[in-house]
């Protein structure tokens, strides 16, 4: 058990960016999931960015590795270049 103050509060904040980090991680990989199963171009071109600026933002805050989120918006671009 936490003896300090400072340690309970620790304990606080971490709870709360831990739950904070699974929803936006479940999120994003969920964005991926239906971004992937796109078999539009102009729907999945339309889509994209957003789903990249999802990844950018999962990899600044620490959740996801930075190379993890480039290699993602890689096989995203490939699927959006290879669909009809």
């Amino acid at each position: 058990m936490a003896n300090h103050k400072s340690a309970e509060k620790r304990i606080r904040q971490a709870e709360v960016r831990r739950l904070r980090n699974r929803y936006v991680a479940r999120t994003t990989r969920n964005a991926v999931r239906k971004f992937r199963a796109l078999t539009d171009k102009a729907e999945a071109q339309a889509q994209y960015p957003s789903v990249c600026s999802m990844l950018d933002k999962l990899a600044k805050k620490n959740v996801i590795h930075k190379n993890k989120a480039g290699n993602l918006k890689s096989k995203l671009a490939a699927h959006v270049k290879n669909l009809a």
